[in-house]
């Protein structure tokens, strides 16, 4: 029986200007169609990917932060979001999107699915994967 490999997808860069952000949740959600554990850190730039909010119509691209909220459907859950990178640029966490998902083990409750980590904590959690994907 094979070994269930931890993939994590690191976000770090803005959500729009560049394809990163897009590619980087459209891998995720490949990956966790085919049953891959995944998960995602935001680090840098890459913590407005999940920032409330988001409107686009100025710069004439396709919103796609909605599709954020639709991880939990597809069993990603794991969602690691670095202080210091939310620090650096004025945000907190309730600047974020409240992304949830539902725990089929606690009865169908609702829970969140970020997670806060410090800058320490981040690089442990990396060093835990076996494969790393950067954008």
């Amino acid at each position: 029986m094979a070994t269930i490999k931890k993939f994590m997808y690191v976000n770090r860069k803005a959500p729009y200007g560049t394809v990163y952000a897009l590619e980087s949740l459209e891998v995720v959600l490949i990956g966790a169609a085919f049953d891959q554990d995944v998960s995602l850190a935001f680090v840098d730039d890459g913590v407005y990917q999940i920032m409330k909010g988001q409107d686009t119509s100025g710069i004439e691209v396709k919103n796609f932060s909605p599709i954020y909220s639709a991880l939990g459907d597809y069993e990603v859950t794991k969602l690691y979001v670095e202080k210091e990178s939310m620090e650096e640029r004025g945000l907190t966490l309730d600047d974020l999107m409240p992304l949830v998902y539902e725990d089929e083990d606690d009865d169908w409750a609702e829970k969140d699915s970020i997670t806060v980590v410090s800058r320490a904590e981040m690089a442990e959690l990396l060093e835990q994967q076996d494969v790393l994907f950067n954008f």
